[in-house]
């Protein structure tokens, strides 16, 4: 994928969090950009009745999200025109749409402020529980969206092409395959994007052709199709993980593990947890 792609593709990512930002918060105006260098560039505008927040380029700092943007936390403007908490280089364009109070949150990934998301109204409101809760949701759930797509990008960026024929790998590299399968399908489990669920599949297709064995496809794990939910618990269980610790992973309750492993093993006609992923691997279900 070339950069422009994946720029397209956060800017997607941020237009559907605005919507949602706008429909959860009840709030007017809902707007939102992600940082290109030391400054976040409005890409989504919703619920404005003029043009002037498009294109929108706030400097780290200024302003109320450049504020938000550094300290890596919630500003609030009750009345913003008169607000002595902010710079008001962004005046213009905020008081041209008639915005009074202006509600901006940061989108934190991995600890590294990489946008904000605004929520307005054109008067004065408050801003409690009711309003703050979803709007700290939506941009969580953009900052994982985000987190997941740069994984995505980085390992397919490190990915090696899968040879026409495999030779065994180094147990070192095996291991770290199947730990990086592990780990995809966990992201998989939070993701709700259609793309980006079928850009995770490629890659984890990907993890097992590279590492498949000689013997795949063997007839007694040939055609076997495990659910989504069972191919994460037995990933998880390929790696010497006790049912509380895959729940804990996956967030699931102990028993709802233990229900699925059953269930893969039952598919896989294996007695065994360890029969099963030896039975799976065989299949190119998992590395």
């Amino acid at each position: 994928m070339d950069a422009q792609a994946g720029k397209d593709e956060d800017a997607q990512a941020v237009a559907d969090a605005v919507a949602e930002l706008a429909r959860r918060t009840r709030f007017p105006v809902a707007f939102g950009g992600l940082a290109r260098g030391d400054a976040i560039t409005v890409t989504s505008v919703q619920g404005a009745r003029t043009h002037h927040l498009d294109g929108l380029v706030v400097e780290a700092t200024r302003g109320l999200g450049g504020r938000a943007f550094v300290e890596k936390r919630p500003r609030l403007a009750v009345d913003y025109r008169t607000s002595r908490s902010i710079t008001h280089d962004y005046d213009r364009p905020v008081l041209s749409e008639g915005i009074s109070t202006l509600f901006a949150v940061p989108v934190i990934v991995a600890g590294r402020s990489r946008g904000v998301l605004y929520c307005g109204s054109w008067g004065q409101s408050t801003v409690g529980d009711v309003v703050a809760r979803p709007a700290f949701a939506v941009a969580q759930e953009l900052a994982t969206e985000l987190r997941v797509r740069d994984e995505v990008r980085r390992r397919l960026a490190a990915m090696p092409p899968a040879p026409a024929s495999v030779a065994p790998l180094a147990p070192a590299v095996q291991e770290e395959l199947r730990e990086s399968f592990a780990e995809l399908r966990s992201l998989a489990a939070a993701v709700t994007d259609a793309s980006l669920r079928d850009r995770l599949a490629q890659l984890e297709q990907r993890l097992t052709s590279i590492s498949r064995p000689a013997d795949a496809l063997a007839p007694d794990g040939a055609g076997v199709r495990l659910s989504p939910r069972e191919t994460d618990v037995l990933a998880c269980a390929a790696l010497g993980s006790t049912n509380g610790e895959i729940a804990a992973t996956l967030q699931l309750k102990e028993v709802t593990v233990k229900s699925y492993l059953q269930s893969a093993m039952a598919k896989l006609d294996a007695s065994t947890r360890h029969a099963a992923v030896a039975k799976a691997r065989r299949a190119g279900i998992l590395p």
